[in-house]
């Protein structure tokens, strides 16, 4: 296992290994903080490809090729930007007025579910306080 010395080949390298052979390529990172040492191999049982470096320059150079590898890995492609969206309009019709996002009644217990709130389900308190008997 001989380390390569530039990190541009580096880089197409362990792309091209890992698109050659994704089912069979191993990629692992080593940090040795007392060495302020980075190591990194990429291989697929045929061959072997490492990087060692001691600057901080490269990492974020490392951290490009990670996020490129894990998209990779994860059979997805870059999502462009999405345009900033200005408030959401309530959309909701007289038949939905007693239903909350689940679609479940929200009058029998002690909380609803907030208007315009995500698919969370962030509730909020009723007015009013602790019920009296």
């Amino acid at each position: 296992m001989v380390y390569i010395q530039s990190w541009q080949d580096y880089q197409e390298a362990a792309e091209a290994l890992y698109s050659k052979s994704p089912n069979e390529t191993r990629y692992c990172v080593k940090w040795k903080p007392g060495e302020a040492k980075l190591v990194l191999k990429i291989t697929d049982n045929v061959t072997c490809l490492k990087f060692k470096t001691h600057s901080s320059i490269f990492l974020n150079r490392f951290e490009s090729l990670n996020h490129t590898l894990m998209q990779k890995m994860q059979n997805r492609r870059p999502s462009p930007p999405q345009p900033a969206r200005g408030p959401v309009p309530n959309t909701t019709t007289p038949h939905d007025e007693g239903l909350s996002r689940a679609g479940t009644p929200s009058g029998g217990g002690s909380s609803t579910v907030a208007a315009g709130s995500g698919a969370g389900g962030v509730k909020k308190k009723k007015a009013g306080g602790k019920k009296k008997k």
